[in-house]
């Protein structure tokens, strides 16, 4: 199915937080949080879709492909920031491999679910498999540019369409993104352009930082988004079955009725 996701798992890779009592970044986090309700919705309506309750083209139509693009673009942009403010702040290494380990295993299970779901459409580089190849990239390469990065996202952007070939669309391949023919399969997040979007958000975190911009606060109508934001590889790895359970138990309960 197409998973938004966009991508909760990324910004779960660090929360960032300042001064000795490890303040979390409210406002990152209620940027997650609404990432993670369109997330939800956009996923549950997938679902009635799938059991026959509403009639939607996921697959074609630009009002769901546009949300898509939105929603991923959200959660790889806060998980940029955050990478920048949990630099800044002394990550440990351990702890970034810890969560980097968290975020791969997570993909394991996901490839392991979507085979046994759409077997001739599994997701072998979707969301968690991008993430966990953008956070390496990050943490060993781009990092030390600070916010020159800033300056590769647009051609991070671009280079799908500037230099996309044939070569690269077998599945050996096709996790670059340099492709010219979508693969079959329920989500792909490859690495280009969607880092490309990720560096926006790292290197804009490093920028503000310099005018000593930490988003702390959190207004209280927007306290119940700061803490979903708080749980994103959490909510989004349970979600789904969650959604799909009820879903299958209120097409089941209405075939009874019937």
């Amino acid at each position: 199915m197409p998973e938004p996701f966009a991508m909760a798992a990324m910004n779960q890779a660090t929360s960032p937080s300042f001064g000795p009592r490890r303040v979390r970044l409210g406002g990152l986090d209620t940027l997650r949080g609404l990432a993670i309700v369109w997330m939800m919705s956009f996923h549950f309506s997938f679902d009635l879709n799938w059991f026959g309750f509403i009639h939607a083209d996921f697959y074609t139509s630009p009002w769901w492909l546009w949300q898509r693009i939105c929603i991923v673009s959200l959660f790889l942009f806060s998980a940029g920031l955050a990478q920048s403010y949990g630099d800044a702040r002394g990550r440990r290494e351990a702890a970034f491999w810890k969560r980097w380990g968290q975020i791969f295993g997570c993909g394991l299970l996901v490839v392991v679910g979507s085979y046994l779901a759409f077997p001739q459409s599994f997701i072998y580089f979707g969301i968690l498999q991008g993430v966990a190849a953008m956070l390496l990239v990050h943490h060993l390469l781009s990092r030390r540019l600070g916010a020159w990065v800033l300056l590769l996202a647009p051609l991070a952007i671009a280079a799908p369409q500037l230099w996309g070939h044939p070569l690269f669309n077998p599945p050996l391949w096709n996790w670059t993104g340099l492709i010219t023919q979508k693969p079959i399969t329920e989500d792909y997040v490859p690495l280009l352009p969607w880092i490309g979007v990720f560096w926006v958000g790292s290197g804009l975190g490093v920028l503000l930082q310099r005018v000593d911009f930490k988003p702390l606060a959190v207004l209280p109508s927007v306290r119940p988004l700061a803490f979903l934001g708080r749980w994103p590889l959490t909510i989004y790895m349970l979600h789904q079955p969650v959604f799909v359970g009820l879903v299958w138990l209120a097409f089941h309960l209405k075939s009874i009725s019937i």
